[in-house]
């Protein structure tokens, strides 16, 4: 039966390539771990009483001595959502849990409990390390400022560690999870989830950079927009001691429930959310930026440390020639959602992780046919599209170009958008299968990401140096 969704509430307060590059080579070569991630999450008060509707699923009660042991560190609401993709693959079991608020430790273990999965609970991610024995992998879902201290640990505890995104808010820390994870031997994944999607892999691996089915792509656009939303609230019962807060680090309630919004705990709106989609422009060019330019600011939420609003222009060298991709991410207004595009002289490609909001490609009227694509079911027919637009009785100004059709991307994902990833790092652990998203290439991402803060303060033109992306 399917896992039933974690209850959410409002919170309390209101191909063609000759060349193998060495991304690629990381991405096909590179081995891969566990992974899953963490944070401190969004619920209303009276959320865990509403688990007790939740069912056991009999594929994960009976649990045999060939199941992978993981640890989960930061069960917030990142955390829950990958709760939800482990447990719908088999032989993963979470034994313990680590959160430093009582209420995600005991939200975490009630919903596991339900579906025959009892852990055992931990404050400190250390006790945890030093207690619990045959362990096989650890998932770091925390906020990013722990993340290198946390991953860190895990690997030289000699455990694979799935790590979410971003690396961290620091260049050096992130740095150093390369090096621990190079240094034990141990599996490092981060969580660029897009990377082992098995629509992205088609639309970039195979339609793209395989068949140049768009041409030469030298643009792409990306963007994640959301609503205006008040800062997270908790149950006031569930406060943090002051103590406790300032023992991890912690200045109040507000900076702990609202971390993505301190320079101190992560790096804002286009680390946050932007870290997913730039991360897919250096995938599909080939390369990674040669600059980027951003303007920026802190224009409706005053009184937050980061840029509420961010608009990218990232530069790139390619083997063809130059290439542009511009992103931006606003918290004021949901227009457009999120999705990404790419466009090349023969055709362009829309995709998002929901597939009702990109999930097609478009012909250039003067392209080769895709008849042969729809045969080798590369792509569904036109037909199977959104009817195009019958322009024969419409005057049409010379210098607009007619779109020639749109097609369907055939593959889609019947599965939680964090759950291929997850099962790609335990299969790596498993039986040494490639990693989706290694340190090393996550780092990559991780330059070209916190950059865009760098150019918003300086309001330059930024230069990436030679070498700046080898961690």
């Amino acid at each position: 039966m399917p896992i039933k969704r974690w209850p959410m509430k409002k919170n309390t307060t209101g191909k063609q390539q000759p060349f193998l590059t060495r991304r690629a080579f990381l991405r096909s070569s590179a081995a891969a771990g566990l992974g899953a991630a963490l944070a401190a999450g969004a619920l209303g008060e009276d959320a865990p009483n509403q688990m007790q509707g939740a069912s056991t699923d009999s594929r994960d009660s009976d649990h045999s001595p060939g199941d992978l042991r993981v640890a989960l560190i930061g069960a917030g609401e990142q955390g829950r959502v990958l709760i939800e993709s482990c447990l719908r693959i088999p032989g993963i079991r979470i034994v313990a849990v680590c959160d430093i608020w009582e209420y995600s430790r005991q939200y975490a273990s009630g919903y596991l409990r339900k579906y025959g999965q009892p852990v055992t609970l931990y404050e400190n991610y250390r006790e945890l390390l030093a207690k619990e024995k045959g362990l096989d992998a650890a998932i770091v879902a925390t906020p990013d400022w722990v993340h290198a201290e946390q991953a860190n640990a895990c690997l030289e505890a000699g455990l694979h560690v799935y790590c979410e995104k971003e690396m961290s808010n620091s260049l050096d820390k992130a740095r150093s999870m390369v090096e621990t994870a190079r240094r034990t031997g141990r599996l490092l994944q981060i969580g660029h989830q897009r990377r082992s999607n098995p629509r992205y892999l088609h639309a970039i691996d195979r339609l793209i950079r395989e068949r140049r089915v768009l041409g030469r792509v030298n643009l792409a656009y990306a963007q994640w927009n959301r609503s205006k939303a008040d800062m997270l609230g908790w149950p006031k019962k569930y406060t943090l001691d002051a103590t406790i807060l300032e023992r991890y680090g912690y200045g109040s309630m507000t900076e702990f429930r609202n971390w993505r919004w301190y320079k101190k705990y992560g790096g804002g709106p286009i680390v946050d959310l932007g870290s997913h989609q730039i991360d897919l422009f250096a995938w599909v060019f080939g390369t990674n930026p040669s600059s980027v330019v951003a303007s920026g600011g802190v224009d409706t939420y005053k009184g937050r440390e980061w840029f509420d609003n961010v608009m990218a222009i990232f530069e790139f060298e390619t083997a063809q020639g130059a290439a542009r991709a511009f992103y931006q991410v606003q918290t004021t207004t949901k227009h457009g959602g999120f999705y990404e595009t790419f466009m090349g002289d023969d055709g362009s490609l829309v995709i998002s992780e929901v597939a009702q909001r990109g999930n097609w490609a478009m012909r250039e009227a003067h392209a080769p046919e895709w008849d042969s694509l729809v045969k080798e079911g590369l792509l569904l027919s036109e037909a199977s599209a959104i009817q195009k637009v019958d322009t024969r009785n419409v005057f049409v100004d010379v210098r607009v170009t007619a779109e020639a059709g749109r097609w369907p991307l055939p593959v889609d994902l019947a599965k939680p958008a964090h759950q291929p990833h997850l099962e790609n790092f335990f299969g790596a652990v498993r039986n040494g299968t490639p990693l989706g998203c290694p340190a090393e290439l996550a780092y990559e991402s991780a330059v070209a990401v916190l950059k865009v803060n760098d150019a918003v303060r300086s309001r330059n033109l930024i230069r990436f140096r030679p070498g700046e992306f080898r961690a």
